[in-house]
């Protein structure tokens, strides 16, 4: 489908330089990123944080910044007011992460669509204060009412199925999985000298990374020489630090922060195993990318990480919360001719999901909304 230009306007609560930038942001910048460069004019309305530019350029799109992390919902319609009112838009994109924006409310666009990428339901209490986590909650029980009659795009069958079962109607919900970076990952040329488990992703409590290393301390108990490499940031980090060294496995547990993007390469490429163990995802992104670096991902069967495993082809699914299943799982794919097995099928399973293809199926769907729209009036 050829798409006439768009002016296209993003509310999400992030950009991906925000220092809580996450799998949204990342999302966000790859899609409509590509569809600025391909010469729609795309604007993001989003949060800022201490010592941030009020307004820059990024991956071609134009980023303003208003509010914090906890105000960006009040500020985010007086930004627009001030600053964006008098532009015309063809279609405003609600990102919805964490507290719906309700942006397709506030913007005067001709076509409205709502992006989500998971929501958190009860997970909420897992992570936040009582008082955060109600609100979350709460939120969310909203969205069935002030989001009714417009068109969703959902990133994962699971994410559809819980949107549906909240009362959106399931003809108005598209789904568009996400993608994953081919060139900038690829198998490396050779694996750890030790078996190797590695997750990584931000730590956060609801990610249940404390499953991981109770089950390599199983594997410990069991005389296996297993290593594990956590990577990310988060306000979970010291917590498990604690958890490793109570197990007693803190030398062979490397906490390494956050990495940049070849050092993510060369840890997802050349470890064994990668492990995921969340009680929901809205996709799992963090297997795909595992999966290009021909690495197996030992995952829990829960919403979305059970679409980006296959049981017993590219990675094993285990229950969620179940250490020994998980211990078990981890030991079957750490055997080499499995590893490399899952591996290879992992690689071509991830070829299926290109950033580009996702940017011309968003691209598509903006255009027919644009024009529907245009028609209407």
């Amino acid at each position: 489908m050829i798409v006439s230009s768009l002016a296209i306007l993003v509310v999400n609560w992030q950009d991906r330089r925000n220092p809580n930038a996450g799998g949204a942001e990342e999302h966000l910048h790859q899609v409509f990123g590509r569809l600025a460069a391909r010469g729609h004019r795309v604007t993001l309305l989003c949060s800022g944080w201490r010592g941030a530019r009020p307004e820059v350029e990024i991956d071609g799109i134009r980023v303003l910044r208003t509010g914090g992390r906890y105000t960006f919902n009040i500020a985010a319609p007086l930004c627009h007011a001030r600053h964006l009112a008098d532009e015309r838009f063809d279609v405003v994109v609600d990102d919805l992460n964490k507290v719906p924006m309700l942006a397709t409310r506030w913007v005067d666009a001709r076509a409205r669509l709502l992006l989500v990428h998971h929501l958190f339901g009860a997970t909420a209490f897992h992570e936040a204060n009582p008082v955060l986590a109600s609100a979350t909650w709460l939120f969310e029980r909203i969205i069935p009412a002030v989001y009714r009659g417009i068109d969703c795009v959902a990133v994962s069958e699971s994410t559809r199925d819980d949107l549906v079962h909240r009362g959106i109607d399931a003809d108005s919900i598209a789904v568009i999985r996400n993608g994953v970076d081919l060139d900038g990952l690829g198998p490396a040329r050779e694996r750890f000298p030790d078996p190797t488990v590695v997750f990584l992703g931000r730590l956060k409590r609801y990610k249940r990374v404390d499953l991981v290393l109770q089950a390599v301390a199983r594997l410990r108990d069991r005389g296996m020489n297993v290593r594990m490499v956590v990577a990310g940031k988060g306000d979970a980090r010291y917590a498990l630090e604690r958890t490793a060294g109570g197990l007693g496995i803190q030398d062979r547990v490397r906490f390494a922060g956050f990495v940049p993007d070849d050092e993510k390469r060369e840890l997802l490429s050349r470890s064994w195993v990668h492990a995921l163990t969340s009680p929901k995802e809205g996709w799992g992104i963090a297997s795909i990318e595992a999966s290009a670096c021909g690495t197996a991902t030992v995952a829990s069967n829960s919403p979305g990480l059970r679409e980006t495993v296959r049981d017993g082809e590219t990675g094993v699914l285990v229950p969620h919360g179940d250490v020994d299943a998980l211990a078990a799982a981890l030991a079957r794919v750490l055997e080499p001719s499995t590893r490399e097995r899952m591996g290879i099928a992992a690689r071509e399973m991830a070829r299926q999901y290109t950033w580009e293809g996702v940017a011309t199926a968003f691209e598509d769907l903006l255009g027919r909304l644009a024009a529907k729209a245009r028609t209407r009036r």
